[in-house]
């Protein structure tokens, strides 16, 4: 049941949530909300997030304050408490994003390269984007008010960015001088009942050695509060590095050589297989890059304990592999369908062009589509930013123009936004279809490659276009501006 009626101004008209999207047959279309309206307010308390709104609306009577231009109203709705409204915002933070107040020498950010949409230089460290989005946070700008705040509404699992738990070695890290003792805060959250995933960030004769043994002692120790540490290589963009080469930081953001890739792995090993032995689960992880850059395959997927850390480059090439395998199992050799699709092009960046070209080989053998793999250079953001999900259109466009990509090329999902709409440059997937000339699509597996040529080369596959919650990077063909 829902009651609307209108009201004088309620709220200022900068305040609350905009709504970006309304579902069908949801409770938010049946009382009449739509897209472009402000969500002010549940029960007379005003909303500063999305977080706020889906902590108030958890309900079985609530009193939404929604304003539409100059007219305010109050919707009353009865639903059940675990009933979702149906509201899409364009903004979780509805207050602003709180930013970084760190100064880390190797921050990529710093070294985006000039020209791209002003989000991505926005150094967010926003606790509340740790919940919703997974973003990882330092916890070096919370207040006294959002330590309440984390004890009313239970905000589990945040993702913590660490790098040390020695607090002076951390604060060099971070350039940050008054950082908190991390350890304290993670204590701290473990007696609100809050979990986390947390990250350390490695950078070569700072914070690896004898000082990420302590690291991972620690926090180790901080079980179940802390419920995983993964260990991720310090990445520099080309501007990035040579900015650090002028400074004091240059041998701190060396890259993954194939020797400290081994020397790490065989250090970090014990510590993975005694925690293993006392509580059933890995809990260390190390980034994919160590064991592609030391030319080992990655652990088996049991070692990923359910993969919590896969966006954060932790078992995604497990995944590719253990995919593929499962897509093998029910194929008939030469199996493709009604597809015309003879020959097509897997592109990637060249951290796991080798591996790729090893499944490659079996795709081909076992379908009899002719597979080529395109390894590009990231000439956008340099070289040392070798990853799938950084490559951009100008980079793609630029390497692959002119070449013969045969009936299909197929571009990492990861590469586009949330949306499926943009490169990180702006670039579309319409556009770079147009330049080279020839069908493109995006998967994210080989199994998504191998339903994608089993389709009539005449038909659409949706994927980009949606929103990656739903779709793990389904593919995108728009056939018809070639044929």
């Amino acid at each position: 049941m829902t009651e609307a009626r209108r009201t004088p101004s309620l709220r200022r008209p900068n305040e609350g949530g905009v709504v970006d999207a309304v579902r069908g047959g949801s409770i938010a279309a049946e009382v009449g909300l739509r897209p472009g309206d402000r969500v002010t307010a549940i029960g007379g308390r005003r909303l500063r997030d999305a977080v706020d709104f889906q902590f108030l609306a958890a309900e079985d009577v609530i009193e939404l304050e929604v304003v539409r231009g100059d007219d305010a109203r109050r919707i009353t709705v009865e639903k059940h408490p675990d009933e979702d409204l149906g509201i899409d915002f364009q903004d979780a933070a509805f207050d602003g994003v709180r930013t970084c107040n760190n100064a880390c020498f190797f921050c990529f950010l710093k070294g985006n390269p000039k020209g791209l949409r002003k989000t991505l230089y926005v150094k967010d460290d926003d606790y509340r984007l740790s919940f919703f989005h997974g973003n990882f946070v330092t916890l070096t700008n919370l207040t006294e008010d959002d330590w309440r705040r984390l004890e009313e509404q239970r905000l589990s699992p945040l993702n913590v960015s660490v790098h040390a738990t020695e607090p002076e070695l951390r604060r060099y890290l971070l350039g940050n001088k008054t950082a908190p003792d991390i350890c304290a805060q993670l204590r701290r959250l473990g007696s609100l009942g809050i979990q986390t995933n947390t990250q350390v960030v490695l950078c070569p004769g700072v914070n690896d050695g004898t000082a990420l043994d302590r690291t991972i002692s620690d926090l180790t120790a901080l079980w179940p509060t802390v419920q995983n540490v993964s260990i991720v290589p310090v990445g520099a963009t080309m501007t990035a590095e040579e900015r650090i080469a002028r400074g004091a930081h240059a041998e701190e953001v060396h890259g993954c050589a194939p020797e400290y890739a081994r020397a790490l792995i065989a250090q970090v090993r014990p510590w993975q297989q005694r925690i293993r032995r006392e509580r059933g689960r890995t809990a260390v992880y190390l980034a994919d890059e160590y064991y592609l850059s030391a030319g080992l395959a990655p652990p088996p997927a049991s070692h990923y304990d359910g993969f919590p850390q896969f966006e954060n480059g932790i078992g995604m090439a497990r995944s590719l592999i253990d995919d593929w395998r499962r897509a093998k199992r029910g194929l008939h050799r030469r199996e493709c369908g009604a597809s015309r699709i003879r020959r097509i092009s897997l592109v990637c960046a060249t951290l796991i062009a080798p591996t790729l070209a090893r499944l490659a080989q079996e795709f081909e053998e076992m379908t009899g589509v002719r597979v080529g793999v395109h390894a590009m250079s990231n000439r956008f953001f340099g070289p040392r930013v070798n990853v799938s999900g950084l490559l951009v259109s100008q980079d793609l466009v630029g390497q692959l123009r002119g070449q013969d990509l045969g009936d299909l090329a197929v571009f990492p999902r990861y590469a586009l936004d949330y949306t499926g709409g943009r490169f990180l440059d702006d670039g579309t997937p319409a556009e770079v279809q147009r330049a080279l000339g020839v069908p493109v699509a995006f998967a994210s597996t080989l199994g998504e490659v191998l339903r994608i040529v089993r389709e009539p080369l005449h038909s659409g596959v949706a994927g980009a276009g949606q929103r990656a919650s739903s779709t793990n990077g389904k593919a995108w063909v728009d056939y018809s501006a070639i044929t």
